[in-house]
């Protein structure tokens, strides 16, 4: 949006805040390479109404991102907010109590603020146990469905099972990964504000 943009413009401005660790916040790549700052070009083009703020953060847990959110809300005001963590609570061992008691937190948290929270999903590499794993990966559509939020799979299995579209940490995509990512993120999340305008 440029400085010529009037004030009635502005308050039609509507925002995407993506609530992500390293997975959405580009890690070790170019930010202008990152699915985000992808989806975000894309969005000025074909709805220049709608922004998207990119508040996710390397290593970041659902104990952080509940910590930070209070004033990001206050701060970007959005209309939705996508929930893109867990991942590192898993690969650190976190309790899988304590990680959906935290993502619960986030949901009601944004709920209360007037914004809609979307909820995604990620997987982690099997090496935690079959029990740990299944029941991590299951816990996001349930408490979308619990909290009666819009739910989609970050997960691409086209990509997590391409070396060529993965970095050499076999965990966190590629920079030729990030343009399937924003096609995927995108068509998904177009489906949900249409529903939701």
């Amino acid at each position: 949006m440029n400085n010529q943009t009037s004030n009635s413009e502005q308050t039609q401005q509507q925002k995407l805040m993506i609530l992500g660790d390293s997975l959405s916040a580009g890690y070790s790549m170019q930010i202008e390479e990152s699915w985000a700052h992808l989806l975000a070009q894309k969005w000025q083009k074909s709805a220049p109404n709608l922004s998207i703020i990119n508040a996710s953060v390397s290593g970041e847990t659902t104990d952080g991102g509940l910590n930070r959110l209070p004033n990001l809300l206050k701060q970007h005001q959005p209309k939705w907010v996508l929930i893109e963590l867990g991942g590192n609570d898993a690969l650190r061992g976190f309790n899988l109590n304590l990680i959906k008691q935290n993502l619960i937190n986030i949901v009601q948290l944004i709920k209360k603020n007037n914004a809609l929270p979307i909820m995604t999903s990620i997987k982690i590499p099997p090496n935690y146990g079959k029990r740990y794993t299944e029941t991590f990966t299951k816990q996001f559509s349930l408490i979308a469905a619990q909290e009666n939020i819009p739910y989609f799979s970050f997960y691409l299995e086209e990509i997590a099972l391409n070396p060529d579209l993965m970095k050499k940490d076999g965990i966190h995509p590629n920079e030729k990964a990030q343009p399937l990512i924003a096609e995927h993120v995108n068509k998904e999340i177009n489906r949900i504000i249409n529903l939701t305008l």
